[in-house]
């Protein structure tokens, strides 16, 4: 016997009812978050089948922008979104965490209203693991005239983004975004291949259980942020009291890293929890990026309830000062992540 889903509205419907509110919208972001939705089906596809096809596991020998090996899922998940996004002219830039430089796209057949940034395969080193990836997409809107379009419009902080999502592709793959609206899951039904509505209105704990952090790199924190870990772990202060403040007071929360962000993020997402990547002596301005990690899942988190900084404040106030700009990410629980900042702040300050 064949089970119904429980909800059988597609994500293109639901972007659709959101566009009814907005009487004056063209259309254009309905599109290009099908296309999105689109090439997300065809990415999950060759992921979930990655260990049966030739040549599409390992590396290709080659390093990206961050310095970091490209896999060939990178590459073939980079060209999945590139052309997918670029087909209908609602795109005037894209930015890729795989390319140096940004696409601007032809825009000739259409509006060229929108600006999206990517990171097409986040966690793909984990693939041949048969660990779960993702992707994490930003969309914000052009600030010139289209014929004027400049730096300008695609360097924009966080708090100007119209909408932002991420993929992951796990035991099944679903598809989570915000449009300012709430933050909302969908799941993809591999029988009739659509992503269909399981996550309304996600909500994050303002408190959690869980931090998630790879601790092997506690060597290489500042003295403030091993403080912060220790403190998560065992949850009582230097004197060995317990902190009246703590996360989880009077205990300590249990760890819990995949090394996906994407995976990392959205379990915290769903129970409640922190996720840390703070700056270490090799990247002491951080290593995630802004535009097309941080800024992106800072926005959706929001959205749910929960909160994200760099340390000092607002993710989403950062003004990025070019593509591939590196920040620390502290993120998840409004409660766990405003305490984290305000120890980070504290400790730097009186140093």
């Amino acid at each position: 016997m064949t089970l119904a889903p429980k909800n059988l509205q597609t994500i293109e419907s639901h972007v659709l009812d959101l566009q009814r509110l907005h009487p004056s919208a063209s259309g254009d972001f309905t599109s290009l978050l099908n296309d999105i939705s689109f090439a997300a089906k065809v990415v999950s596809r060759d992921v979930t089948k990655a260990g049966l096809v030739e040549d599409i596991l390992g590396s290709t020998g080659e390093q990206n922008i961050q310095g970091e090996v490209v896999q060939k899922l990178d590459n073939f998940a980079n060209n999945v979104f590139l052309k997918c996004l670029g087909r209908r002219g609602q795109v005037c830039i894209m930015g890729s965490e795989e390319m140096e430089d940004p696409v601007f796209a032809d825009t000739s057949q259409g509006t060229g209203k929108y600006i999206v940034v990517f990171d097409p395969l986040d966690g793909s080193s984990n693939i041949d693991a048969n660990v779960s990836v993702g992707t994490i997409f930003g969309i914000w809107k052009r600030i010139s005239k289209l014929a004027q379009i400049n730096e300008d419009d695609l360097l924009q902080p966080g708090s100007e983004l119209v909408a932002s999502g991420y993929i992951i592709y796990g035991s099944s793959t679903m598809f989570v975004y915000t449009a300012g609206n709430g933050v909302h899951g969908f799941t993809l039904d591999p029988s009739i291949g659509e992503f269909l509505l399981s996550h309304e209105n996600i909500m994050t704990p303002f408190g959690g259980k869980i931090y998630s952090v790879n601790e092997a790199y506690e060597p290489r924190w500042s003295p403030e942020v091993k403080e912060v870990v220790r403190q998560l772990k065992y949850g009582r202060d230097t004197k060995g009291t317990t902190r009246k403040d703590a996360p989880t007071e009077g205990a300590g929360m249990s760890s819990r890293y995949i090394g996906s962000l994407v995976a990392d993020f959205h379990r915290n997402l769903l129970y409640g929890g922190v996720y840390l990547y703070p700056p270490t002596t090799e990247h002491p301005r951080g290593k995630l990026r802004l535009m097309c990690e941080a800024a992106p899942l800072a926005m959706i988190v929001e959205n749910a309830g929960g909160y994200a900084s760099d340390g000092t404040g607002s993710i989403l106030d950062v003004v990025p000062d070019n593509l591939h700009m590196r920040v620390p990410l502290y993120i998840g629980s409004r409660g766990d992540v405003l305490w984290m900042e305000k120890m980070i702040s504290e400790s730097s300050s009186a140093l």
